[in-house]
C-alpha cells in the first residue's frame, strides 16, 4: 500500500507534528487560548477548501464507488466544521471574518490546485496526510486517556474511531487509484510539511 509506504517514509515530518508545542500544549491543556482561537478560525477556513476539494475528487472519480466514497469524506469535514463553530462561540470567533493567514493559504492554494489539475489518485494522496496526521496525533494524545481540560473535546473526536474510519477511507481510495510516483512522493511530503507550518503558524500568533 502506498499510503503506509509514504506515512514511513515521513516520519521525521510526523514526529516534528507532535513534539510541536503547539500541539503539546492541547496535550497537557497549557496551550494559550488565544493561538487556539487563532487556529480554529484558520482551520475552519481550511476545512471549507478540503471539502471543495473532496466535491472536485469526485466529480473525477472513474467508478460510483470512488464517487460515493469521496463524498462521505466530505460529509466527515462538515461535522469537523460543526466542531469549529461551537469552539468559535465558545471563544468568540467570528468565523465569517477570518482571513486566510500566509501558511493557510499556502496549504489551500497547494490543494485546490491539486483538486483542479491532477487526477484522482494524486488529490487523494495529496489530503490523506491531514487525516492521517490529525488520527495520529489524537490516539497518541489520548494514550493516557481522555484528560479534562479547555482541549479535551479536539483530543476526544481526532482519537475516536469514526475519525481513524474516514482516515482509512481516504487512504485506501490513494492507495485504489493512486501509484508511487516521485509526484505522488513530493505531494505527500509537502502536505505533511503544510501541516508542520500550520501548526507553527498557530503558535507564533498573537491573536486577539
Amino acid at each position: 500500500m502506498i499510503t503506509q509506504q509514504l506515512w514511513e517514509d515521513n516520519q521525521a515530518l510526523v514526529q516534528d507534528c507532535l513534539n510541536h508545542p503547539f500541539v503539546q500544549g492541547i496535550k497537557n491543556g497549557t496551550l494559550p487560548v488565544t493561538k487556539f482561537a487563532f487556529y480554529v478560525g484558520q482551520d475552519a477556513f481550511f476545512l471549507e477548501a478540503f471539502a471543495r476539494a473532496y466535491s472536485i475528487a469526485a466529480a473525477k472519480s472513474p467508478d460510483w464507488e470512488g464517487f460515493c466514497h469521496f463524498h462521505r469524506l466530505g460529509d466527515g469535514v462538515l461535522e469537523e466544521l460543526h466542531l469549529h463553530q461551537s469552539y468559535a462561540r465558545q471563544w468568540g470567533v467570528t468565523l465569517q471574518e477570518i482571513q486566510a493567514a500566509p501558511a493557510t493559504r499556502r496549504y489551500i492554494d497547494f490543494l485546490l490546485a491539486t483538486a483542479w489539475s491532477r487526477d484522482v489518485g494524486l488529490i487523494a494522496v495529496a489530503m490523506s496526510p491531514c487525516m492521517r496526521l490529525y488520527a495520529f496525533l489524537g490516539q497518541q494524545l489520548a494514550q493516557a486517556g481522555i484528560p479534562t481540560h479547555l482541549y479535551s473535546n479536539w483530543i476526544k473526536t481526532y482519537s475516536s474511531p469514526l475519525f481513524e474510519e474516514l482516515a482509512q477511507e481516504i487512504e485506501a481510495l490513494s492507495d485504489r487509484y493512486g501509484e508511487l510516483t516521485e509526484e505522488i512522493k513530493s505531494a505527500y511530503s509537502y502536505a505533511l510539511l503544510c501541516e508542520r507550518d500550520f501548526f507553527t503558524a498557530a503558535w507564533e500568533s498573537d491573536f486577539s
